[in-house]
């Protein structure tokens, strides 16, 4: 079965859409991040629906330590967890292992490492990661790799993503054994693997010729957005693109401001996933088709507008600056989920609005505009 197919195309920009057991995806798309099965900011899945969201992103090792991926299991699975009945992508937790682990132990079994919520001792390899999502039952499965910094020295890099791809083969492997057991509950779970080689071209290059070999529904370049310059990662996603299968998704995990995702689109990016949205919105930091607004600024105390008076979000068609901001100054909840949503919901409308400029043959003229705009302040 081809997965995905490609409709149209501008330049490097694709617009396509990718078939799955809970629905299609239209791409490019942003999937909306929600690491512990929930949006931080008081925001349900039920909002998700009424903002436009395609995927929700949720966290292997977050959920493996709390409520626990055996709990999951038991009540059927994410979808029914927290009521959502399309696409889910769960990322591996090897992030997480090396960003947040307290101490780690790095082996060709696997990981051992202290959680960072108590200390407890977890053991975290591609099989166990690949098992953790089977109980999980997302929709796609990140596999289980180490991310070193996109600045680490050559030598580590080069000796990491050997290992790397030795653990793809055994995701692999793990996740065709899971799919074919009768008590599994999403059998047609689907595995992406990840490029990293951080900024070094040649090992960017060699790693995904090595991984492509493995023929998976998609691929992620994964690694970035954690210390280089954008146009460092903007020149690393041009010398792997092309070595990407042409036939498969591209994802670029952890990515990013909106100029971000114009640029990677450009360059023939697909999907995309990032906390930047939601974290802002839950600091008064809105998104907006004028420019970045902080409503935490005096000049919206008293400013009648909604957020964004282009937006038909379900906050601007109701709410004014100076009220949220109000909301905000007396801490109350109400104002970071309003933020979120309307965050969120200008995300996936981007979204839309790419799809429809590659859809219409005017990509070029729209993505100019918008980085313009997008480098303003209201």
């Amino acid at each position: 079965m081809k997965r995905f197919k490609i409709l149209s195309r501008s330049g490097a920009a694709r617009r396509g859409v990718f078939s799955t057991v809970h629905g299609d995806i239209q791409t490019p798309v942003f999937m909306n991040v929600g690491t512990s099965a929930a949006i931080k900011g008081g925001v349900s899945t039920l909002d998700l629906k009424e903002i436009k969201c395609q995927v929700e992103l949720s966290n292997t090792y977050h959920l493996h330590v709390r409520p626990g991926d055996k709990l999951i299991y038991q009540i059927g699975g994410l979808h029914r967890f927290f009521n959502w009945d399309k696409p889910i992508l769960t990322d591996s937790g090897g992030f997480q292992v090396f960003s947040l682990a307290v101490l780690r132990n790095i082996k060709e079994e696997g990981v051992t490492f202290q959680s960072h919520m108590d200390g407890a001792k977890i053991f975290m390899s591609p099989e166990v990661s690949m098992q953790i999502q089977s109980n999980l039952a997302s929709t796609i499965a990140m596999a289980f790799d180490e991310c070193p910094s996109s600045v680490a020295e050559h030598g580590y890099i080069d000796r990491s993503i050997e290992r790397t791809t030795r653990w793809l083969y055994r995701c692999k492997a793990e996740m065709d054994r899971l799919n074919s057991l009768p008590e599994t509950i999403n059998k047609q779970q689907i595995l992406f693997g990840i490029n990293q080689g951080g900024v070094y071209t040649d090992l960017r290059i060699r790693h995904m010729k090595q991984i492509s070999e493995l023929d998976l529904e998609g691929y992620a370049i994964g690694g970035l957005a954690v210390g280089e310059t954008a146009q460092e990662m903007y020149q690393t996603i041009e010398a792997v693109e092309p070595y990407m299968p042409s036939d498969r998704p591209r994802y670029l995990m952890g990515v990013g401001t909106p100029i971000n995702i114009l640029e990677a689109v450009d360059r023939g990016v697909d999907f995309f996933d990032c906390v930047m949205p939601s974290r802002n919105a839950r600091h008064g930091n809105l998104f907006t088709s004028e420019g970045l607004l902080n409503l935490n600024n005096n000049k919206f105390m008293a400013d009648p507008l909604p957020l964004d008076p282009k937006c038909d979000c379900p906050v601007c068609r109701n709410y004014s600056r100076a009220y949220i901001r109000h909301l905000f100054k007396a801490r109350e909840m109400l104002a970071m989920r309003l933020c979120v949503i309307h965050n969120l919901y200008f995300y996936n409308t981007l979204m839309q609005d790419i799809r429809d400029a590659l859809d219409g043959g005017y990509w070029k003229t729209f993505k100019e505009e918008r980085v313009d705009a997008y480098s303003k302040r209201v």
